[in-house]
């Protein structure tokens, strides 16, 4: 198996709170838009994020269990500053998100972070780190 990953789906409870907080007041356009189903956001090369309504989600699935719940899981946005980090927590506290972290240095990797929940439960760390390196080929480094 190649070692990638295209899609990454999270179960929405409120997919009118998700485009609200993504689309409009973050300014992320909508790869697809499928309304009361699933948004689409391409968001790297080749990597897709959506987000499913959670009844879709469940019976997608097939299991006859509810599997909505997000758990254990932070997506990370690399930004250039600490003054980066809060900015991008500014405007996603606009949006509706809620602080678990407020901006500060990081306890592991000499990073400068905060951690935002957005309105369906989905916990994003905003983090400024001095050793992440993306190459013109798309490599990453950490220092």
């Amino acid at each position: 198996m190649n070692q990638n990953v295209h899609f990454i789906t999270f179960a929405t409870a409120d997919l009118a709170a998700a485009r609200s907080f993504y689309s409009v007041a973050l300014g992320w356009t909508p790869l697809a838009d499928v309304p009361g189903e699933i948004i689409f956001y391409q968001v790297a090369p080749g990597m897709v994020l959506g987000l499913f309504d959670a009844e879709k989600f469940n019976r997608d699935l097939a299991t006859g269990a509810d599997h909505s719940a997000v758990s254990g899981v932070t997506l990370s946005h690399n930004v250039g500053s600490p003054g980066e980090v809060r900015a991008v927590v500014a405007a996603m506290t606009a949006a509706g998100g809620r602080v678990v972290k407020a901006p500060q240095a990081g306890a592991f990797g000499g990073i400068f972070h905060a951690h935002v929940q957005d309105p369906n439960g989905i916990i994003w760390e905003i983090a400024h780190n001095p050793g992440w390196h993306v190459s013109p080929t798309g490599a990453v480094s950490f220092g």
